[in-house]
């Protein structure tokens, strides 16, 4: 008795057919994907390799007191912008989030200007806001003085519309529901914000002040404006790598990115770890 081959059925052709069709589809992809990503690790190698060649300079610029104030200042003050940036960006992700009232879109618009606006844009907002107030006539080494504030300042009015949107995504996944049940449980409105709301945002908290951090941590643009680029003053790292460039100095510049890159993959590692896997990737939608 001859066996007889099975024919393929139309669905089963059409199937084949269509997932042949779908190869140059994730072909594109794929390419286009991994120019990017190439370009990325390329950025980092050729840094590695110019810091291996440069590995004596690199290594006496890194060693050197300015960059270990540089290090404590950036640490310090990315913190302090952060959590203050979170005390911002908690009431009024929440406000915007639960509650529409007149004049909501301007308020929406003016938060996220300081997102769209160029760093060196607000550094000079903030240089004469202070100029015309706090400071007029007086002396611009009165600001100077104020350095490690200025930084700080510098800082948080950038990383704090960061913070916001975060937050403002998170209040608009959590369900209003769970406030109401708790509002006829006896609860009043603050009970049911910190007891129902504020647990169920903590990964948006954990997002929101990574966002935040992250973006105080390689700020330039405000401070070198705003709080001006002086030695053991106002120096945080991306300040040292335009001081140590300005000199002429590449090596002690690339050694400085490189640690910047190091702490900022450390921070993303340990944040994963903490938050789950799509903690950041929630930041912005």
């Amino acid at each position: 008795m001859t066996a007889r081959m099975r024919t393929p059925s139309q669905a089963e052709r059409t199937g084949i057919e269509k997932s042949r069709s779908d190869v140059p589809f994730y072909a594109g992809l794929g390419i286009l994907a991994s120019v990017y990503l190439v370009l990325i690790a390329s950025l980092i190698v050729a840094d590695v390799y110019y810091a291996t060649k440069e590995s004596s300079r690199v290594w006496e610029v890194l060693a050197s007191p300015e960059i270990r104030y540089a290090i404590k200042l950036s640490l310090i003050s990315c913190s302090i912008s952060a959590i203050a940036s979170l005390w911002v960006a908690v009431p009024i992700g929440y406000l915007m989030s639960r509650y529409t009232f007149r004049g909501k879109l301007v308020v929406d618009a003016l938060l996220d200007i300081p997102i769209f606006l160029p760093p060196l844009v607000v550094g000079l907002s903030l240089l004469i806001l202070f100029r015309q107030t706090f400071l007029y006539r007086v002396d611009d080494a009165l600001l100077i003085s104020l350095h490690i504030p200025a930084v700080i300042l510098a800082q948080f009015s950038v990383s704090s519309a960061f913070a916001v949107r975060s937050l403002r995504e998170t209040f608009d996944e959590i369900s209003p529901r769970s406030e109401q049940v708790a509002l006829t449980l006896g609860c009043s409105r603050s009970q049911a914000f910190w007891s129902v709301v504020m647990p169920e945002a903590r990964h948006g908290l954990l997002t929101a002040g990574t966002l935040a951090w992250a973006r105080s941590f390689g700020e330039f643009g405000p401070i070198l404006i705003f709080a001006g680029s002086t030695r053991m003053r106002t120096e945080v790292l991306p300040v040292s790598v335009h001081l140590e460039h300005s000199s002429g100095n590449t090596a002690g510049a690339v050694g400085v990115s490189l640690l910047m890159v190091v702490v900022a993959v450390i921070v993303l590692v340990v944040v994963r770890l903490l938050g789950g896997s799509d903690t950041l990737g929630r930041g912005f939608k």
